[in-house]
């Protein structure tokens, strides 16, 4: 019998764990049916030096055998850290090793030479090393075929009492960030309360909406501090992951609905949409629909499933798409205020609407840049131990757009738009002058 590995699942799978963060663990079950994959990615953990797996298997079957007596011990359960997974894979390229069980880089966790005829196990192992590992499932037997229940549970023990932590060791403090966060949001919202209670007289409607998305921000972040609590303590969510899902979405839409909206100059500069802003409505609305069901996909299944790739793929294209969509009302306001600022002959007040869209532009691209880009290279590149880094990061970024457009947007009493006068006006018209040169 070969064992000799397939090596076009190895190397995608190498590039997986090396470029892709998998879900955050807890007590996750699922099931293998008759998957042929010679390795099987399941969690992902950050160790303390008292870290514990508990894996419980059920339903075990092997199917297709070609010999009648395979070598079992080489399929089975193992933990290997991210950078151990590079030396093993080239290790399986040069031969050094037919299997990744093999490898000395690897922690075996329970092979199926020690089922004795059974069709399920439970076991217990103890991490020492403190470090980030993943789970996989390795099966060397070629032509053959898996399916099994599997229950894991990664957790580290805690305190003189030993208490049990479901969450990883870069994210054991991301309830109390996210509470912070949320508390941060509620008290933003009732600022704005106070802003627009108090210029009553100049809020448009597009205030009210900016008002509902820090609302919905504020519950978003306070159901995750709850979800990433639960699971930190059980293990499991207990409902919170549904409500978090909820508000995730509407604070989604909203938030991309709002920077539309703003874009085109609705409530601002006219009080209507035109066809093609329509149209981009209705393209970022389903698009987030279709990024919130594969973010649900991806947290809930995990990357054991055969799709759990292609919904990863799905949600970061979709997410492009949402991101490029929005620029695009921006843009046609900036042409339309160029555009009116030679006709109208109000140069000054077109100038100053101008300049405010073109920073705002400027701002959006920023925030989708580091939202995008930044976070998720400073989650590849930070120790497991500070992973909670890049969520600050990305909260703060954030926070620093919600507080930019409030205050850019907000309700005046007295709007410096229409208090021009004739010297600002003409040198207004000489500075879009000198533009419109410089860019011929």
């Amino acid at each position: 019998m070969s064992f000799a590995p397939r090596p076009f699942p190895i190397l995608l799978l190498s590039l997986l764990t090396t470029f892709f963060s998998l879900c955050s663990a807890e007590i996750r079950s699922s099931s293998v049916r008759s998957d042929w994959r010679p390795i099987i990615p399941f969690d992902e953990f950050g160790f303390t030096h008292k870290g514990r797996l508990e894996l419980n298997v059920s339903k075990i079957a092997l199917s297709d055998q070609p010999n009648p007596n395979p070598d079992l011990s080489k399929v089975g359960f193992f933990l290997c850290t991210r950078d151990s997974w590079i030396h093993v894979f080239q290790q399986l390229e040069e031969g050094d090793v037919r299997c990744a069980l093999d490898s000395n880089l690897v922690k075996r966790v329970y092979t199926f030479d020690s089922l004795k005829g059974g069709h399920e196990f439970s076991t217990v192992f103890s991490e020492t090393d403190a470090d980030q590992y993943t789970l996989l499932f390795a099966n060397c037997l070629q032509q053959v075929k898996v399916s099994m229940d599997v229950k894991s549970a990664m957790y580290n023990l805690e305190g003189k009492e030993n208490r049990r932590d479901y969450l990883s060791a870069g994210k054991t403090i991301l309830p109390r960030v996210y509470f912070f966060f949320s508390l941060v949001y509620a008290a933003l919202a009732g600022l704005w309360i106070f802003v627009l209670y108090k210029k009553r007289l100049t809020v448009f409607g597009i205030h009210f909406f900016m008002l509902a998305v820090i609302i919905l921000k504020t519950f978003n972040l306070l159901c995750e501090a709850e979800d990433k609590s639960y699971i930190k303590r059980t293990g499991s969510a207990h409902g919170w992951d549904v409500l978090f899902y909820i508000f995730s979405f509407l604070k989604g839409v909203m938030l991309f609905t709002l920077i539309v909206l703003i874009g085109t100059g609705w409530s601002f500069l006219k009080p209507f949409l035109q066809d093609k802003e329509k149209k981009v409505l209705m393209i970022v609305i389903p698009l987030q629909v279709i990024a919130n069901i594969a973010q649900v996909v991806i947290d809930e299944t995990g990357p054991f499933g055969h799709d759990w790739v292609t919904w990863k793929q799905v949600f970061l294209l979709v997410d492009v798409v949402c991101c490029c969509a929005v620029l695009f009302p921006i843009v046609w306001s900036i042409k339309n205020l160029r555009e009116a600022a030679r006709t109208d002959g109000k140069a000054a007040v077109n100038l100053m609407k101008l300049t405010l869209f073109r920073q705002y532009y400027i701002v959006v691209i920023c925030y989708i840049y580091f939202t995008r880009v930044v976070v998720y290279a400073l989650e590849t590149i930070t120790s497991y131990r500070y992973l909670w880094t890049s969520v600050v990061a990305a909260e703060l970024a954030t926070l620093a757009f919600y507080v930019f457009t409030g205050y850019k947007f907000k309700p005046e009493a007295h709007n410096p738009y229409f208090v021009i006068d004739d010297e600002e006006e003409e040198a207004a018209a000489e500075q879009l002058k000198l533009e419109d040169e410089f860019e011929l």
